[in-house]
């Protein structure tokens, strides 16, 4: 059985996220079911984020073993045959039989992206978070820095299961034009987290909460002090680190 890593990248407006549900589109679905057809086997790929509905991704990491005859050329021609348009493989290649794309990585970087202007291009709208009033900038660049430590995020997530304690080792915005693009690294992400970041640093852009307060929602650590969840449409992996 040869390992095979694969990076993929995928607009996820009309899927129902990354892990395979029942009666559900989505992302582990439809390779899966992609990989199957080719293989003739029922085929398990292991993605490195379980990515929510509607959240995108530039370069998501998955690995899968199976038997072939086939190169790993002519299997790359073919699974991007069969998938859906609204989902590419960038690169397949051989990998470590003990490669495992979630268990190995040590950090993710997502990027939000805020449209911050009256009027948006429809050719976008599907990928940013459309914000027509005037934001504070300045004030969202430094609590943006105030999220970079090891910490227990439970305050920023929907989190009850997992070990809620992370490590953010980058934190910032940037303006480009109209675009107020948060990016943010971490070794690893509670469910809604980044979103739940967002939309604090939005409260921040609207006056409504100072950068200061972000440490006190850490101090005391309860999801009611933080504020709502930003969509998900404005939410990208950018990159898998291993």
């Amino acid at each position: 059985m040869q390992n095979y890593k694969i990076t993929l990248s995928y607009d996820g407006t009309d899927f129902h996220g990354w892990q395979r549900q029942p009666e559900k589109r989505t992302v582990q679905g439809v390779l899966e079911d992609s990989l199957s057809k080719i293989t003739q086997r029922k085929i398990h790929a292991a993605g490195a984020g379980r990515t929510d509905a509607s959240v995108h991704a530039q370069e998501q990491v998955a690995n899968f073993k199976v038997s072939l005859r086939m190169d790993k050329d002519e299997l790359f021609r073919a699974i991007n045959s069969i998938l859906p348009q609204d989902v590419r493989v960038n690169s397949l290649k051989k990998a470590d039989s003990n490669f495992h794309s979630r268990k190995m990585a040590k950090s993710k970087i997502y990027q939000y992206r805020i449209f911050n202007s009256p009027n948006i291009s429809p050719f976008i709208i599907r990928y940013v978070h459309h914000w027509p009033s005037c934001l504070k900038v300045n004030l969202m660049k430094k609590a943006a820095s105030l999220f970079i430590r090891v910490a227990d995020f439970t305050a920023f997530s929907s989190n009850r299961l997992l070990d809620p304690v992370r490590e953010v080792m980058r934190s910032e915005i940037r303006k480009k034009g109209d675009e107020i693009v948060y990016t943010v690294e971490a070794n690893g992400f509670l469910r809604y987290m980044v979103r739940t970041m967002v939309g604090t640093l939005l409260e921040v852009g609207k006056g409504k909460v100072q950068p200061e307060q972000i440490e006190e929602i850490f101090r005391r650590n309860k999801r009611s002090l933080a504020s709502p969840t930003a969509p998900a449409k404005g939410l990208c992996l950018i990159k898998v680190n291993y």
